[in-house]
């Protein structure tokens, strides 16, 4: 796994993973901005929709084994945890 690709939250919340098979982390995949047919064929493979061209921000739930195989791909820049939003109270 090439941990300098993954924002923190990502690695702490790897860290605590019993099964690494399991897709239960939502994840924004941030990737050049142009991908051959080999890089679209394996984000589809690992469930992401809405592949486009031009567009280079993608979100997926992946399992770690996922994580690790994408974090190796030369064509992906950034892997980053995505984090449930919280009002924040103006009182």
């Amino acid at each position: 796994m090439n941990f300098a690709k993954l924002d923190t939250a990502l690695i702490l919340a790897l860290k605590r993973v019993q099964d690494p098979s399991i897709a239960c982390f939502v994840v924004f995949i941030h990737t050049e901005s142009l991908l051959d047919s080999a890089a679209i064929a394996l984000l589809q493979d690992l469930g992401v929709c809405g592949i486009t061209d031009g567009k280079n921000v993608f979100t997926a739930t992946l399992s770690s084994n996922a994580i690790s195989q994408l974090s190796e791909q030369p064509w992906v820049e950034y892997l980053k945890l995505s984090q449930e939003l919280r009002l924040v109270s103006g009182d």
